[in-house]
């Protein structure tokens, strides 16, 4: 691994709105969205219809994260929330 920085557009270049890695279709947001997902998530007076709705995006968006290993380098707080993503 060089020590060179790797910038925003050296992954997604401009225009490019997804890129493919190990066989998935990663679309440009899919870290901005599980986020904003996840904070709703945690929301202790979240309407339960919104927390499965909001399940069903977090579990699809796994498999993408994974794929950016995001967790390994980032570790969700919320043990809740944590152990849900860790069983999808």
């Amino acid at each position: 691994m060089s020590g060179e920085a790797t910038r925003p557009e050296d992954v997604l270049a401009d225009g490019d709105d997804y890129l493919d890695v190990d066989g998935l279709t990663l679309r440009k947001g899919t870290v901005a969205a599980f986020v904003r997902n996840a904070q709703r998530w945690s929301d202790p007076e979240i309407d339960p219809a919104a927390r499965e709705l909001l399940s069903e995006a977090i579990a699809a968006a796994v498999p993408a994260l994974q794929a950016l290993d995001l967790f390994a380098v980032f570790e969700i707080r919320d043990e809740e929330l944590r152990e849900f993503v860790a069983n999808c």
